[in-house]
């Protein structure tokens, strides 16, 4: 089969094609023929950090976590899958698990769901990882219809989705994001959008919740950011965060009895530990996404296995606008 490897790690690492043996099915797995794989940060990371990263695959590595396409073959043991069937999931490019970045990869069918029927492959691809990410974090948080919930980095990858699912539970919900590309996105999928660089947090605390707070936030941005949504938050609130590599200060969250939970998606890949939750997942998401419920958005620029590399290199230049996808 036809693959894109890396083969060195480091900020200006290359990938390269190369022809691989086609994997084949064992029980538990299927092999998926592979339509479309979306870059995630920790994809740009794998391949900038390489062995500082735990989570990193020996070289040579085929990389890309999300994919979307149709099943190849079958492994012993594996029900609710059948050859042909369109699939959708985020099941390697990480530790020991080939990545989506080739024309076939093998997956744990407790890491899959059929992939919503309303979206192409390319759509869907862009979904898994952040989808995940975003439905885990607002679960985990308690979401509830009524609630007043705070997005911080709502037009990301996960944000965006994260505002769209908040609002399908029911809740009233706001997102911070700066400049006018980011507050049309957090507009038009119905959050109300708060600029973070021009309005102050008590403001905005004041004029949307009556100086009480939020009651959930999800701060996908992190890193000092998480004192903000101390900040922002009321008494007994929720907090998810996906980014929490720092040492802080946990009073302010005491003297508001915060609950403080930390998202790390890839945990069932890495330990092999509940696996089947992410295909439950999946499934869910894609049950909303038929519904009309949420839509995944795409930047509009077009790679393929030769342009693996400018399509690492446009995530993390920032210039993204929606999920950057590989055409497999």
């Amino acid at each position: 089969m036809k693959a894109t490897t890396i083969t060195a790690y480091g900020e200006n690492a290359t990938f390269e094609a190369a022809d691989l043996p086609k994997p084949e099915a064992k029980p538990g797995h299927v092999v998926v023929r592979v339509a479309a794989s979306s870059v995630n940060t920790v994809d740009t990371m794998i391949r900038s950090m390489g062995a500082d990263l735990p989570l990193s695959p020996a070289l040579p590595a085929v990389l890309g976590m999300d994919f979307a396409g149709v099943i190849d073959a079958v492994g012993e043991g594996v029900t609710g899958f059948a050859v042909g069937d369109e699939v959708y999931g985020c099941a390697g490019g990480l530790a020991d698990l080939q990545g989506a970045l080739a024309e076939f990869m093998l997956a744990d069918a407790k890491l899959i769901a059929h992939k919503p029927k309303s979206l192409s492959m390319r759509e869907a691809a862009a979904i898994p990882l952040v989808g995940i990410t975003a439905f885990e974090g607002l679960q985990r948080s308690g979401i509830a219809a009524g609630q007043k919930v705070l997005v911080q980095g709502g037009a990301g990858g996960v944000g965006y989705l994260a505002v769209q699912l908040a609002k399908h539970f029911g809740a009233d919900v706001y997102a911070t994001g700066t400049g006018d590309a980011q507050m049309n996105v957090i507009a038009g999928y119905g959050a109300t959008p708060i600029d973070f660089a021009a309005e102050k947090i008590a403001n905005y605390v004041a004029k949307h919740t009556d100086g009480a707070g939020f009651d959930v936030i999800f701060d996908t941005v992190g890193g000092a950011n998480m004192t903000n949504s101390f900040e922002a938050a009321a008494l007994n609130a929720n907090i998810a965060s996906t980014v929490a590599l720092l040492e802080i200060d946990l009073s302010p969250a005491h003297f508001k009895g915060l609950s403080l939970h930390i998202i790390f998606m890839l945990l069932p890949m890495l330990t092999n530990q509940n696996r089947e939750a992410h295909g439950a997942i999946l499934a869910r998401l894609a049950e909303i996404v038929d519904a009309g419920a949420m839509k995944p958005l795409l930047d509009e620029q077009i790679f393929d296995l030769s342009t693996v590399g400018a399509a690492y290199d446009h995530l993390t230049s920032g210039q993204a606008i929606g999920k950057v996808v590989v055409d497999v």
